[in-house]
């Protein structure tokens, strides 16, 4: 079997405040934009890994869920604690200093880990968790 990580999906409730994070701030390239309003998908991903994306995705879109669920997934979006994405780079620092300046909630700013890396921790518009370490 020989199985590759295409895509991974991500909610959002404010599109436009999504695209600039992902965009602008952690400087990802948008690969599909579709839909309209709040139901809208935007698929982006790192210039340089053109065949993985994030998918930004509105919770409310999937037909499979009740009212209640959705309730249940926009309270822990709200709080930041429905999903999240881990993130590399070599840069760690100035890449801190560029998400902080792009205003991202900061959740835990450099440390080195007892598991042998250093990371930081932002949570984009939405609350999700973004999590990204130091390549080593």
């Amino acid at each position: 079997m020989n199985l590759a990580i295409d895509a991974s999906f991500l909610p959002h409730d404010d599109p436009d405040a999504s695209l600039k994070f992902y965009r602008d701030t952690l400087g990802f390239e948008v690969r599909n934009d579709g839909g309209e309003g709040r139901m809208r998908w935007i698929t982006v991903g790192p210039v340089n890994q053109p065949g993985i994306s994030i998918v930004l995705e509105p919770p409310a879109a999937d037909p499979a869920i009740t009212e209640d669920e959705r309730r249940t997934i926009m309270e822990m979006m709200a709080k930041g604690t429905y999903a999240r994405v881990l993130l590399s780079t070599p840069e760690l620092d100035a890449t801190f200093e560029r998400v902080v300046a792009g205003g991202a909630e900061v959740v835990q700013e450099p440390t080195e880990q007892p598991y042998d890396t250093r990371d930081f921790a932002v949570r984009d518009p939405a609350g999700n968790l973004v999590r990204v370490y130091e390549q080593r």
